[in-house]
């Protein structure tokens, strides 16, 4: 099986899971399920009230890859605070991605500031360098960002792509939104980053982002997968969205 771009995110099975006090449906199971199928590795953003995600979860998860599937990822999603970045030391995560998250946000929804004090990001890379955990940015589709994450030395970006994705029913304006990624992901390229793309991504809009952006290397997909993955079941959710990304 070739190498995969996707990389599952299972924020929205922890918080089903949570509605009850019961330990299913399973994190950690459905995370093996996937990984069976084809995917990349489990992207989790635990938030610090644990809504969905849980620290136990995060531990548990680097562990199943850890024993179980050893050439699969861990990204660890979350704003780099100091609770965070001790769960991002105890888990030791393949990925780390910073977010410019407030707690009480729902979801990601903007990427980094990058003309603010960014002080408290660049000792978090540090830190992160220094497990040998590799540092992604949260960035707007706006070519300028590129440049700023990797001089505050970050090895990719995550390209926001939630504009793109809330065209889905205006063929015009997801062309417009579309554009600003892939110029966004080819200044990135330019500038030696991997580049990842994440947020509203579907089996139907992800041939286009990558008919002009080929060279992505990632793509974190939380709900549109798990959508998908209440009609179709998670195996097979992960062979719909790894065939619209050319792989299967």
């Amino acid at each position: 099986m070739s190498t995969s771009r996707l990389s599952v995110n299972v924020n929205a099975i922890a918080m089903l899971r949570n509605r009850r006090d019961l330990p299913w449906p399973s994190v950690c199971g459905l995370a093996a399920i996937a990984m069976e199928a084809g995917a990349k590795g489990i992207t989790v953003h635990p938030r610090p009230d644990e809504r969905h995600i849980r620290k136990t979860d995060v531990l548990d998860l680097a562990e199943l890859i850890e024993d179980r599937f050893p050439n699969k990822e861990l990204c660890l999603e979350g704003y780099p605070t100091e609770d965070f970045m001790k769960l991002v030391e105890q888990a030791r995560p393949d990925q780390v991605l910073f977010v410019p998250d407030d707690p009480d946000q729902t979801t990601s929804d903007h990427g980094w500031q990058f003309d603010k004090d960014l002080s408290s990001l660049t000792t978090a890379i540090a830190a992160a360098h220094e497990w040998n955990i590799t540092v992604s940015l949260f960035c707007d589709p706006d070519p300028a960002a590129p440049a700023r994450a990797a001089a505050l030395g970050a090895e990719r970006i995550e390209i926001y792509t939630g504009p793109y994705g809330a065209c889905h029913d205006n063929a015009d304006l997801a062309e417009k939104e579309l554009a600003k990624v892939v110029e966004t992901a080819e200044v990135a390229r330019t500038a030696g980053l991997g580049v990842n793309a994440g947020h509203d991504l579907t089996v139907e809009n992800i041939p286009a982002l990558l008919a002009k952006a080929p060279f992505i290397r990632e793509m974190s997909i939380g709900h549109g997968f798990t959508a998908d993955a209440l009609i179709h079941g998670f195996a097979d959710s992960v062979k719909r969205f790894r065939a619209s990304m050319g792989e299967l």
